[in-house]
């Protein structure tokens, strides 16, 4: 059963996989930890911008909505990766998507599971086979999924890729 969207303010964590204690004598790496993260989701409100492709051209990631319409992130990111997907509350859900994911909650849904495949690299049909709209756990990434205007939206935070 999907989960309903959170509440405004909510910010979902989604656990990382372990990670092996540092050897001795290594030395810290920076810190690009997840603290400064919730309280970005959790002002997401004032980092997000609707306006059109054109007026939005500056913003760190957009969104681009049927209607012709752009939703930008407009908030620092923290050294962390950054994504953002918005619909239109009122769009009709595809009645194909309906019957394979439940109409209920779709669009929350559906912006979370494209934020997650953006910042993963991953196509959403790759992304439906594997995990349908639900967040796996092990992902490391923060998200928020919030109701802007007429617009559902989430902005979903990954850390940067760690180089060995």
């Amino acid at each position: 059963m999907p989960r309903p969207s959170e509440p405004a303010g909510a910010v979902r964590p989604v656990p990382a996989a372990p990670v092996a204690p540092p050897a001795p004598g290594a030395r810290p790496a920076p810190a690009v930890g997840p603290r400064p993260v919730p309280a970005l989701l959790g002002a997401a409100d004032r980092h997000l911008r609707v306006g059109t492709p054109a007026e939005l051209a500056t913003a760190v990631t957009r969104s681009h909505l049927d209607d012709g319409r752009c939703v930008g992130w407009y908030g620092p990111t923290a050294g962390w990766r950054v994504a953002v997907d918005a619909e239109r509350v009122g769009a009709p859900v595809p009645p194909a998507l309906a019957h394979r994911f439940g109409a209920a909650d779709f669009w929350a849904r559906w912006t979370r599971a494209e934020c997650l495949c953006k910042l993963a690299d991953v196509p959403m049909a790759t992304w439906w086979r594997r995990y349908e709209l639900v967040v796996p756990a092990g992902t490391g990434a923060l998200w928020r999924t919030l109701r802007l205007a007429d617009l559902v939206v989430t902005v979903a935070f990954a850390p940067p890729p760690t180089t060995r």
